[in-house]
């Protein structure tokens, strides 16, 4: 095995060598509408704590994304044992706050509750800088000051192409190499009910695959340029290809006997491959069925299980790498208190300590590649020994980012040819709804419609107490649709019982009145009560959405303890959507997450 170590290697030592060249690359302008209005997608589940500490303090508070989380908090605690000191007796302490990657970006121009951040990719850093220097413009010439510090890379893993085995086949896999044009060109083949998914812009994963459908559509795997990028066969053909790809907003759904299923599966669409990271791949194989709804997103008690391995396709025309970068603010007082000589100090210990042999292995069973380069990849008991679902001798080609201003268009063109989306809100405002409960929905409504942004995608309103009260029919969100939703959402008032199956049957005869084949439609429902007032029932109402033409996905939110949690399971069950809980603290953030399932542009 000496000689596939060898080249093992020399892939390694080629990605770490081209990393910050092309990993870093300025690709911050496609997002940065979202942190101008200071709204994003929702969190992974934890809140920073708020930005304040004593001027001496030890405490490294990180920012880190999925999926190093579980394997990056295993280490923080590891350090945390060494009970290390500084040199003026303070005790280093390591703490992990869970935000997701655009989160990160944005809390890091503010007033951070942490020092540091773990992303999935370099990339994010780069956003962060370029935000930073257009909110603290320096005078030509002179040196600003950065916000993103020293940067330790400590485990890396290739995006690859996830499959089953049977689905692999079909693609060629294994007997010869296959790629982004197989996968994509099988997709929209009219002959073939072949799907697949990727994840949205949020990720390294979903970057690429975006990238790939432009550089699939110009026939080149170098120099994409804005002229290429906008040619219309490039155009018709990215267009083509988002029409049969499904978005994975938040994590992937699971059916029965193993099928991939995306998230909003009205239309019960099995997914035969998704892009993602190869450090999934690992898990998912190694993964107990106890343990994998956490893996994918899901909650704990979903039993929509799969049966077999994942195989990871490396495509043959180039791939990326998530790169997981640890990197230190340099808080400086602008925005809030100013980074520690001790926070500096345990910085410096703990990315110290990630580079460590013991933490590297412990990256390498986590399944991710070790930056340590004497490290085997081969030897047992790494993942990749005796494994036929993944190959450290892959990928051999790096595929580049392309420069700033061709990212740039490359995303707004994706964001203009993915499937618009028609989205009526239900809104339970009976007489339970009185109060802070009914100005909490009125927020978290109006945030919502906020983070829909562009004028393809159409939103109605139903709200609901004893029968229906008020009914806006599906608006285009141009300027005088947004203002015809903001008043309905204001003339909303607590009173009645709750007619909630009779709101959903009225919102989906709506959509299946509308008739829109070639947008996603969905209902997004809310209530704090049970049902006591309906002429329907559940049955009906399933009955109905099997027997309709036009696909609609149900996603419920339970407000509060007293929701009937089982009826909005079994109306998430049946329109093929999600179900979510949530209160008064995470409603508007709850509301603002379900908004990238329909916008995953953010």
């Amino acid at each position: 095995m000496p000689g596939q170590h060898l080249a093992a290697l020399a892939i390694a030592a080629c990605f770490l060598l081209c990393a910050c060249a092309v990993t870093t690359v300025r690709v911050g302008a496609w997002i940065s509408d979202n942190l101008n209005g200071g709204s994003i997608a929702a969190s992974t589940g934890d809140v920073a704590p708020l930005a304040d500490w004593p001027a001496n303090s030890a405490q490294l508070t990180v920012a880190v994304s999925q999926p190093i989380a579980g394997p990056l908090q295993e280490r923080a605690d590891s350090f945390n044992d060494l009970k290390l000191r500084t040199v003026d007796g303070e005790l280093m302490r390591v703490e992990l706050v869970r935000l997701s990657p655009l989160e990160m970006v944005q809390e890091s121009l503010r007033q951070p509750g942490f020092q540091a951040v773990a992303p999935d990719s370099s990339l994010w850093l780069d956003l962060i800088e370029r935000r930073w220097a257009e909110l603290f413009p320096i005078a030509p010439g002179s040196l600003g000051a950065s916000r993103v510090g020293p940067t330790t890379r400590f485990a890396v893993s290739p995006i690859v192409i996830a499959a089953h085995p049977e689905a692999a086949r079909i693609l060629g896999w294994p007997q010869q190499a296959v790629g982004w044009t197989e996968v994509q060109a099988r997709a929209i083949a009219s002959f073939t009910e072949f799907t697949w998914g990727h994840p949205s812009v949020n990720s390294a994963a979903g970057v690429l695959a975006i990238l790939s459908e432009f550089y699939t559509g110009a026939g080149v795997t170098r120099g994409l340029t804005q002229e290429i990028a906008a040619r219309p066969e490039v155009i018709d053909y990215v267009r083509s290809v988002e029409t049969a790809a499904h978005v994975l907003p938040d994590g992937n759904q699971l059916g029965d006997e193993g099928r991939l299923l995306p998230a909003g599966n009205a239309d019960n669409v099995v997914l035969d491959a998704f892009v993602t990271q190869e450090q999934t791949v690992i898990a998912w194989n190694h993964s107990s069925a106890r343990n994998r709804p956490r893996l994918l997103g899901l909650d704990n008690d979903d039993r929509r299980l799969p049966e077999g391995e994942l195989v990871a396709i490396y495509p043959k025309e180039g791939t990326l790498w998530a790169d997981y970068p640890l990197a230190l603010l340099e808080l400086d007082g602008r925005t809030g208190p100013a980074l520690t000589r001790n926070q500096r100090r345990t910085y410096r210990a703990f990315a110290s300590f990630l580079l460590e042999e013991e933490s590297q292995f412990a990256f390498l069973q986590a399944g991710f590649r070790p930056v340590d380069l004497s490290i085997d990849l081969m030897a047992a008991p790494s993942p990749f020994a005796g494994s036929s679902a993944v190959n450290p001798l892959l990928p051999q080609t790096l595929l580049p980012l392309p420069p700033a201003q061709v990212m740039e268009m490359v995303l707004d063109i994706w964001r203009y040819t993915k499937r618009p989306a028609n989205i009526v809100l239900i809104v339970d405002t009976s007489e339970s709804m009185e109060g802070t409960k009914l100005a909490s929905s009125k927020a978290a409504l109006h945030g919502f419609i906020d983070e829909i942004q562009g004028d393809r995608d159409r939103v109605g309103l139903v709200e609901f107490g004893s029968g229906i009260k008020q009914h806006g029919p599906l608006q285009q969100l141009d300027a005088n649709g947004r203002n015809y939703l903001s008043q309905l959402i204001e003339n909303m008032q607590a009173s009645g019982y709750t007619d909630l199956i009779d709101a959903v049957w009225a919102a989906h005869s709506d959509l299946q009145n509308v008739g829109d084949t070639e947008a996603i439609n969905a209902i997004v429902v809310m209530t704090d009560g049970r049902d006591n007032d309906s002429d329907s029932r559940l049955q009906d109402l399933q009955q109905a959405v099997q027997q309709a033409q036009l696909p609609v996905a149900i996603h419920t939110i339970a407000f509060g303890r007293d929701a009937d949690a089982s009826l909005l399971r079994n109306l998430a069950r049946i329109g093929g959507g999600r179900f979510h809980r949530a209160d008064e603290t995470n409603l508007e953030e709850l509301y603002r997450h379900i908004s990238t399932y329909f916008q995953p542009t953010h």
